[in-house]
């Protein structure tokens, strides 16, 4: 059954979407993040997914505070991603409460990582693989790499990766429906357990994605605009089984 996990992005210590990963269209959400995460709680959430956004831009752990407190006063599991580069970071977090990190920008630059994370913490690292027209992006998806995404997500599957997160960037906050034909492609060609992340926007997209069978479904721009209610998410969901 897919999960459905409600987003929380941190920008300055506040709770704000983007539009397609541009930073200038930030935009506050949300004037306690705690709050929001007890609202998904009590929605029947068991996963929240928490960026750091100024730590996809640093490269270093900067809101960790946020993210640890999420942890001891929500209850809820954790999935985080952004800054996350270095062992230290990912067994700082995963021994303060985060259920999973997700490894980006890394998962490129440093296969090394990857590996020994992977190695050491299985199921509890995700990596993301962010794409525009298919080309993967990363350091907040300011950077461009070339790298085509299904054979970025074969390379991670090769090194025992069994979580993927697939953002299509041009999908990410504008609520045109995710990218199913990606998706498709993406879960025939590997493995590893899929995510879904960017442009979902109601009902029909969380029945479309539960048809693909995917492990999970990223869902921010929608609750906050109130598109998608998520405790009717959740029980399409374990309607679709």
């Amino acid at each position: 059954m897919m999960i459905i996990l409600p987003a929380i992005d941190i920008l300055k210590g506040e709770c704000v979407r983007l539009n397609q990963g541009l930073f200038d269209t930030s935009e506050k959400v949300a004037d306690s993040w705690l709050k929001t995460a007890l609202s998904f709680k009590n929605a029947g959430a068991k996963w929240l997914h928490m960026v750091d956004l100024d730590g996809s831009l640093k490269g270093e752990r900067v809101n960790s505070g946020i993210f640890t407190q999420a942890a001891i006063n929500t209850g809820l599991k954790i999935q985080l991603g952004g800054g996350i580069r270095t062992m230290d970071d990912i067994s700082y977090y995963l021994g303060h409460g985060i259920s999973r990190v997700v490894l980006g920008s890394a998962a490129l630059y440093q296969p090394s990582l990857v590996q020994k994370a992977v190695k050491e913490y299985g199921s509890r690292i995700a990596v993301s693989i962010d794409a525009e027209k298919g080309l993967v992006k990363t350091s907040g998806w300011t950077k461009e790499s070339g790298c085509d995404y299904i054979e970025t997500a074969k390379r991670m599957e090769d090194m025992g990766v069994e979580i993927i997160i697939y953002t299509d960037i041009a999908k990410d906050g504008m609520l045109s429906g995710p990218n199913l034909e990606h998706l498709s492609r993406l879960k025939g060609s590997v493995s590893s357990k899929i995510i879904a992340s960017g442009g979902i926007r109601d009902l029909a997209d969380i029945r479309e994605l539960c048809k693909l069978e995917l492990y999970g479904a990223i869902c921010g721009k929608s609750l906050y605009s109130g598109s998608l209610d998520l405790k009717q998410a959740i029980s399409t969901v374990e309607q679709a089984g």
